[in-house]
């Protein structure tokens, strides 16, 4: 128990202040500046490899598949999504916490334990990380917790449903999600159906310019509000195509 005690403290030592072992990433942008990435990352075999090769990775969230819908309605969509990604010619790269370890690609064994346990899953975000590693918990990733984690795998795309954002009074209770400062602070391409359409998306979208982030609406002049085309709101940019 000691040991295993001593295992989880070194975990959590290495999230908070790097370490001083590689994390094996073959593709990692830790590695940029010489420095050892601070958390160690398990690769499925089909991510490492397209990694390797240098095919296209796309980076897939998980909390959408514990706590987006129950099961088995969850994992069925969870595989159906990443069947989409691979008939586009890309790896889809569901991202996960399983017992501790960050995992970079989750193989339908995981997928099911992720979506078995529904909402006993804890939710990680960038704030969660260090308690749920160090830990050994199981972890479902957010927007933030995802980008983080795909970031630190050099995988550059992510897709996912809608982000969040500044909630409805959000001036008042400074409730704003952490996916806004991340998309501020990690160079990740989030590809989504805009903002959650119960949160005040024009304050979001004011939040997202002072976090520098480029927003852009893929074929349209006006910002989605997830299930909806429509939010009311002009999107800062338009594009029309991959190439722009």
């Amino acid at each position: 128990m000691a040991v295993r005690g001593e295992s989880r403290l070194k975990v959590l030592a290495r999230q908070l202040l790097g370490g001083d072992s590689s994390s094996g990433c073959p593709n990692c942008a830790c590695k940029d500046g010489g420095k050892p990435a601070p958390i160690e990352l398990k690769f499925s075999p089909e991510v490492q490899e397209a990694l390797q090769q240098h095919r296209p990775v796309v980076a897939l969230e998980s909390t959408i598949i514990s706590h987006g819908m129950p099961y088995p309605q969850n994992l069925q969509t969870a595989l159906e999504v990443e069947e989409v990604v691979r008939q586009n010619n890309a790896v889809p790269a569901t991202i996960a916490i399983i017992g501790g370890q960050p995992c970079i690609g989750c193989d339908s064994s995981q997928l099911e334990h992720i979506a078995r346990r529904g909402t006993a899953v804890r939710k990680v975000s960038r704030r969660d990380m260090p308690l749920v590693l160090g830990s050994g918990l199981d972890g479902a990733t957010t927007v933030s917790g995802t980008m983080l984690l795909a970031a630190r795998a050099g995988i550059k795309l992510f897709v996912t449903g809608g982000i969040g954002g500044v909630h409805r009074g959000g001036h008042i209770s400074m409730d704003v999600s952490a996916d806004l400062t991340e998309l501020g602070r990690t160079p990740v391409a989030v590809v989504c159906a805009g903002a959650k359409s119960v949160l005040d998306i024009p304050r979001t979208l004011e939040y997202l310019e002072t976090q520098g982030v480029c927003v852009a609406a893929y074929g349209a002049d006006e910002f989605p509000a997830f299930f909806s085309r429509h939010s009311g709101c002009k999107a800062p940019c338009r594009v029309d195509g991959p190439q722009q």
